[in-house]
Formats: structure tokens, C-alpha cells, sequence
């Protein structure tokens, strides 16, 4: 009889196998459908070759396949088992069969606003409008919400939602260089899923594994140089099923936990990309420039301008995701003090990044500087 452990290696296979497939098939389609990012087409864009966009529908093809072939052997096992310990387990999918198809609409809603607005270019406020609407189908008709222990009608309902839209556009700011996006999606959904196995959700698991999988398969086209690129819809479902797993993994419970600050667990899996979209905005609103108009101030081409080279600045934001992701996970047993020392030493990291960034020398400008510099000065040492 299969244990838990097997189902979720099984599932994760599952989807990276559907994933590998699926993803050359959508750059063979994007190709003869010029359905292509076009080089230089925006100003924050510099790749060199029109790329394939459909990425994002390579991702949820294989996500989807795999919960269909998952319900499929799930039904398999309770005819051909009849009862036993994973039977009465693998029942409770009754329970959650309604949130699933809440999840599965709003997904592939996720995914359609985005191919909108890959082939047809959406204004900011229609984007974020559809955005708003899917966030509130899923806080609404699906037990999704995120409680933070505060007793306020209405509070839960409003910071889930406005979660949902953080990270919908956190991911959507992150997608800006070969393979970013998706391996730190993949490292989080690898989080997430370790979060539901210890305190044993085991659809949330599974739920994490499968989109996990279905990343995977993709970076693999998708890493440096990329061959094709998930678009807006890549970073659409991203957002929404990061926005949902987070907030439907349970993070504090009463008999292993001693203290409530594991509810910053998410945060933490998700600090890179979070961190990077609020130190975006600033920089933005500084600068007297719109939120959502695209540059080069992440904190992957802030890397890549201190003389690494984008491989390597992409490897480098992979690496602090997962510190971060593994500082953070022992809030889900650790005591009062541990948990205190642990948030200390992940907000200690965000410090050095932010001080490697902005006051780390750009080998490039202070190369320019000393150029002008000998140039103003006739050449003279």
C-alpha cells in the first residue's frame, strides 16, 4: 500500500513529466502562431531573439494534467483498497473537492488575463481589475483566507485579498530575467509543500508538489539562455497559486507551536521577491515614475551591474530564496526565543542585500566615471 511520502514524490514526477513535455510543444506553437516577445518592444526589454510566450500555458497544461490524473488514481485506489488508514485519508478529497474547482477556474482565469495581455497589451488598471475580481471569486466561494489571530469582522476577508493582488504583481514585477521567476517559484512551492507535510494537509502537499513539478519542467527551457519565456500569464498563475498555497498552508498549530510569529513563515519563503517589489516601488515613486512601468532597479540586474553576469545574478537571488525559505521553516516547531532570534537573522540578510546593492561598487559606471573623468582632464594621472 502507497504512504503519503510516495504520493507526493509520485505527483511531483508526475506533473515534471507532463511539464517536459508540454513546454517544447507551447514553443512549437508560440512559433508558428507569433505568439512572441518581440525584442525591444519596451524599454525595460533587452533580450536579443523573439521569444516564445507561452510559457504560462505549459505550466497550468501540466498542473492541470496532473490533478486530473491524480483524481483519476485516487478514484482507482478507494474502489480497488475498499478501507485502510490512506482510504479513510484519501475520502477526505470530498471536503476539499469544491475549493479545488474554485482554484482550478480562478487559475486558468489567472492564466487568460495574462495571455490577454502578452498578445494585446492590457492598461494597468484593467489588469489589476481582473486581478481584483479572480482574488475575490477565490476569497469568496473557497476557504481561502488568511486570519493573522485578529478578531475584526471583515479583516481576514480584506488581507486575503489584498495578498492575493501583492503577490499577483510581485511575481509579475520578479519575471525580468532567464529562469528567475520560475526557480523561485519552484524553491517556494517546495517550501510550502514541507509546511503542509509537517502538519499534515495533505491536498495542500500535494497541491505544492504538483505545481512544483509543473515549474520545474519549465526552467529548464526557461533558465539562461531561455527559449521560451512564461509571459504574463506564466507570472499571473505563478502569483495566484503562490497567493493561495500560502494562504491555505497551515502554519501555527496549538500542540507543536509556541509561539504565533510562524505566521510569518510565507513571508519569509516569499522574502526575495517581496523585498524586491517594495525596494522597486520606492525606487519608482522616488524617481517620480509610475509603480508598474517596467526598469532595470530589480535586485537581479542591481547584481547583474555590479559585474556578474545574469546567470550568475539569477543564481545568486535563487540562493538567498532558499536561505530565507530555510531560516523560516524552523518557526513551525521552534520555541519564543528561537523563533525571535530566526526573524532577526532573516531581516539581518535583507540588511546586507541592501547594502551589497546600494553601496556596493558598479564596476561599469565607475569605469565610465574614470573614463570622463581622463577625458575632462586631458588624459593626466
Amino acid at each position: 500500500m502507497l504512504d503519503w511520502t510516495q504520493i507526493y514524490a509520485a505527483v511531483f514526477i508526475v506533473a515534471l513529466g507532463f511539464s517536459l513535455l508540454l513546454t517544447p510543444l507551447c514553443r512549437i506553437i508560440a512559433r508558428k502562431t507569433a505568439f512572441l516577445d518581440v525584442p525591444k518592444c519596451e524599454n525595460h526589454k533587452l533580450h536579443a531573439n523573439a521569444t516564445p510566450l507561452l510559457g504560462g500555458a505549459a505550466m497550468f497544461g501540466a498542473w492541470i494534467f496532473t490533478v486530473g490524473a491524480g483524481l483519476l488514481a485516487v478514484k482507482t485506489l478507494l474502489q480497488r483498497s475498499g478501507s485502510g488508514h490512506l482510504s479513510s485519508e484519501l475520502m477526505g478529497i470530498n471536503f476539499v473537492a469544491g475549493d479545488f474547482f474554485i482554484i482550478c477556474i480562478c487559475a486558468f482565469a489567472a492564466l487568460l488575463l495574462g495571455l490577454i495581455d502578452d498578445k494585446y497589451p492590457l492598461k494597468a488598471g484593467t489588469k489589476f481589475l481582473g486581478q481584483l475580481i479572480i482574488a475575490l471569486i477565490t476569497v469568496l466561494f473557497s476557504h481561502t483566507r488568511i486570519s493573522l489571530f485578529v478578531d475584526i469582522p471583515g479583516f481576514s476577508f480584506a488581507i486575503t485579498v489584498l495578498w492575493f493582488l501583492f503577490i499577483f504583481n510581485s511575481i509579475n514585477f520578479f519575471d525580468n530575467m532567464d529562469g528567475l521567476a520560475a526557480g523561485t517559484a519552484t524553491t517556494a512551492f517546495l517550501f510550502f509543500t514541507a509546511a503542509a507535510i509537517w502538519n499534515g494537509q495533505y491536498f495542500v502537499a500535494s497541491l505544492g508538489a504538483s505545481l512544483a513539478g509543473s515549474v520545474l519542467g519549465f526552467w529548464f527551457f526557461n533558465h539562461s539562455p531561455a527559449s521560451i519565456f512564461m509571459g504574463d500569464s506564466g507570472s499571473h498563475f505563478l502569483g495566484y497559486m503562490l497567493a493561495v498555497i500560502s494562504a491555505k498552508t497551515t502554519y501555527y498549530t496549538p500542540e507543536v507551536s509556541a509561539s504565533h510569529m510562524n505566521i510569518l513563515i510565507p513571508v519569509f519563503i516569499l522574502a526575495v521577491p517581496i523585498f524586491d517589489t517594495l525596494a522597486v516601488m520606492v525606487i519608482r515613486i522616488i524617481n517620480g515614475k509610475p509603480v508598474y512601468v517596467g526598469d532595470h532597479n530589480h535586485i537581479s540586474h542591481r547584481f547583474h551591474h555590479m559585474g556578474m553576469s545574469r546567470k550568475r545574478a539569477v543564481l545568486l537571488v535563487h540562493i538567498l530564496g532558499i536561505i530565507s525559505g530555510l531560516g523560516a521553516m524552523p518557526l513551525l516547531w521552534g520555541d519564543k526565543k528561537s523563533c525571535i532570534i530566526l526573524l532577526i537573522q532573516g531581516l539581518a540578510i535583507l540588511l546586507l542585500l541592501t547594502l551589497l546593492q546600494h553601496f556596493g561598487k558598479l564596476p561599469a559606471v565607475e569605469q565610465k566615471k574614470e573614463q570622463e573623468n581622463n577625458t575632462l582632464s586631458g588624459g593626466k594621472q
